[in-house]
């Protein structure tokens, strides 16, 4: 993609979905790599893609926090395009197929950074509503969370806006949308980082449905941890919404752990 956009150069394609590319990047001006996520072009240039792209921009360049991706900038011509800070490390999922679990210490501490980023969105206003491994950089001890392009404000949500096996019911049937959403997609990545298993399958069948009906594995029969730590991942994967503890409970039984 020569000459696409001012300033940067498109160094290598990182992954593409239907509306944009991700690219690794580097940035003339700033002298460092960067990630730039650009609107694919000809019949992919949507009206939808460039208003999804907008809103994301728009959000991430509001925000100011030590465990969400930075944005820099966005670039309107020719091509419209997010430019967003290169992280150092791992995703979660990577970490995982090395370590296959982490360590109580080490669950504790992703576990309270993530709580502290999706209650500083919710502050905003914001749900995350695509929390998973592979939205997580680690590094040195530090979490990171990535990717806001299904962010938004709680309310009203088509079926299925997300990613299996870490949506809660209401997200997979659609309707309306709060906090617990994302407190249940963050208890899915504590159950995944505390066992190395998925809380649920993501076959995508009718078999998917009914296990977000009823109840996950409780993290406690496949794990020997703290019983505050193992109660309050358990409670994150209610089914029910309000049975679900707030973000603020999560991140404070974490804190307590050892």
């Amino acid at each position: 993609m020569r000459g696409a956009l001012p300033r940067y150069r498109l160094l290598r394609l990182l992954r593409q979905n239907q509306d944009v590319g991700v690219y690794d990047a580097w940035s003339e001006e700033r002298t460092c790599r960067c990630i730039a996520k650009v609107l694919r072009g000809g019949r992919f240039d949507t009206m939808r893609g460039r208003r999804e792209l907008r809103r994301e921009a728009r959000l991430l360049l509001s925000l100011t926090h030590p465990h969400i991706v930075r944005g820099y900038e966005l670039v309107e011509r020719p091509r419209l395009a997010l430019i967003m800070e290169t992280l150092p490390g791992e995703t979660l999922t990577h970490v995982l197929r090395s370590q296959f679990r982490l360590h109580q210490r080490d669950l504790a501490l992703l576990g309270r950074q993530v709580c502290s980023a999706l209650q500083y969105l919710h502050g905003r206003g914001v749900l995350h509503l695509d929390v998973k491994p592979s939205n997580v950089i680690v590094h040195g001890g530090i979490a990171r969370v990535l990717d806001l392009g299904l962010a938004r404000p709680p309310g009203h949500a088509e079926p299925g806006i997300g990613t299996d096996p870490y949506m809660p019911p209401e997200q997979v049937r659609g309707g309306r949308l709060g906090p617990a959403a994302d407190v249940f997609a963050l208890g899915a990545v504590l159950f995944e980082a505390a066992t190395g298993k998925r809380a649920f399958d993501s076959d995508g069948s009718r078999r998917r449905w009914r296990q977000l009906e009823s109840r996950a594995p409780r993290v406690r029969t496949l794990r020997r941890l703290p019983a505050s730590m193992a109660e309050v991942i358990d409670a994150c994967l209610e089914p029910e919404p309000s049975r679900r503890p707030a973000m603020a409970a999560v991140a404070a039984a974490l804190q307590a752990t050892p």
